[in-house]
């Protein structure tokens, strides 16, 4: 199949880039759902080509005589908004329409001088966005297609409060198209409440890792992962590399750590200032960093070319989130590796991530780093009861309170 057979304007399929002829398997089944008018549930890997897949009925769609925004495209994170606007900006352009990028970490003022040039396609965090609409600084009546990007993320509690009162203030006649590589089955209920009569299209089975992925898991102590690590980077030619840590502060202990060893490393994380991170992963694309070390920032839609691998130096808590980790490398058909360093204390996230995706994941041993830690019992060290005795003893005021009231418990 090619482009030119999905009903897509000339205008649309006239911006095209040159290199891209056959759409992909998301691609061939999303846009003429789009088309057609229907709500749309879309899964599908990562690296598979969604941002087109939602994005080119967009840009057929609007009518470049309207100066007013037309479609509205939420993401979780300003990187992801970056990535999505870009994808779509050149090809807009040269049909005359506009894009606007809305998020936090971006001087307001800037933007507010991007929409003085009237927008009709807007790609936006839900903060900054809900701001200004509360503000009164945009207006959204004539929004006709509103798509949640990384949809699943956006249902969350973190975003859902903010997405539910955006809800409020949109058109209700209007086209609502969801895009997730994962769906829990938590979330399920709550996606299809904001879809209308909506068409269910799932490109590969949800919650799947691409089989391009290699994945290896090594059991190594908890203690020795960071030194783990450095081994691993040590023995291997790779040009880059994504690490996944679960929390800022270990973010920036590990890449000082590995910066002493003369690793060329960088840190990304949302504590970072937005400038700050738009470089910091232009300098990792270009190749001016070896290793990015991350949180979940990282985790989704970004689209790093031909990364050759990821490393989970701790497993994610939440299951569906390896799967968006481990699709950063592997992206568009080529193949890559994922590797992740456990230990014992993460087999409850490890069993989880076994659940959702049919990987075996099976443990093996990293040459030179034995396992000297033991597995958790699951057995308390000592009765409750006893915790909740010591909690009591550490408030006492004083050592006077203390033997006032044993006396009182002795009768005298």
């Amino acid at each position: 199949m090619k482009f030119a057979e999905l009903d897509l304007r000339p205008a649309v399929l006239g911006a095209l880039p040159a290199h891209l002829h056959t759409p992909t398997r998301i691609q061939q089944l999303a846009i003429p759902a789009i088309l057609a008018q229907h709500d749309v549930l879309a899964l599908a890997h990562t690296g598979s080509g969604k941002t087109l897949a939602f994005g080119l009925p967009l840009l057929h769609s609007i009518k470049p005589t309207l100066t007013r925004v037309q479609a509205v495209v939420l993401v979780p994170t300003r990187e992801l908004a970056t990535q999505v606007s870009d994808a779509l900006r050149e090809m807009a352009q040269a049909m005359d329409l506009r894009v606007l990028t809305l998020c936090g970490g971006v001087d307001p003022e800037l933007q507010l001088a991007e929409l003085a040039r009237l927008p009709q396609l807007l790609v936006a965090t839900p903060g900054r966005l809900l701001d200004w609409l509360e503000q009164g600084l945009i207006e959204l009546a004539a929004i006709q297609q509103l798509v949640l990007d990384e949809a699943d993320r956006l249902l969350e509690m973190g975003f859902w409060p903010d997405v539910q009162r955006l809800l409020a203030l949109l058109p209700n006649e209007r086209q609502t198209l969801l895009f997730s590589a994962t769906l829990p089955p938590s979330l399920h209920d709550l996606a299809m409440a904001l879809l209308k009569d909506p068409r269910r299209i799932e490109a590969q089975s949800a919650n799947s890792v691409v089989t391009e992925v290699e994945e290896r898991c090594y059991l190594v102590n908890k203690g020795s992962k960071a030194q783990a690590l450095l081994a691993l980077l040590q023995q291997a030619c790779w040009s880059r590399v994504l690490v996944f840590v679960n929390a800022r502060d270990q973010a920036d202990t590990l890449t000082r750590r590995l910066g002493k060893a003369g690793v060329a490393v960088a840190v990304l994380h949302g504590a970072k200032e937005q400038v700050i991170r738009e470089q910091t992963l232009a300098d990792f694309r270009a190749g001016k960093v070896r290793v990015l070390v991350t949180t979940d920032l990282l985790a989704r839609g970004i689209d790093v070319a031909a990364l050759p691998v990821v490393i989970n130096l701790d497993l994610p808590t939440s299951a569906p989130v390896y799967v968006h980790r481990v699709g950063r490398t592997a992206r568009a058909g080529r193949c890559g590796l994922a590797i992740s360093l456990v230990c014992h204390q993460e087999a409850e996230a490890l069993a989880a991530i076994r659940d959702l995706t049919g990987r075996t994941l099976a443990q093996r041993e990293l040459p030179g780093f034995p396992v000297t830690d033991q597995p958790a019992s699951g057995e308390r060290k000592r009765p409750a009861r006893d915790k909740q005795a010591n909690r009591r003893s550490a408030n006492k005021r004083s050592i006077k309170q203390f033997t006032s009231k044993t006396s009182r418990g002795n009768g005298r």
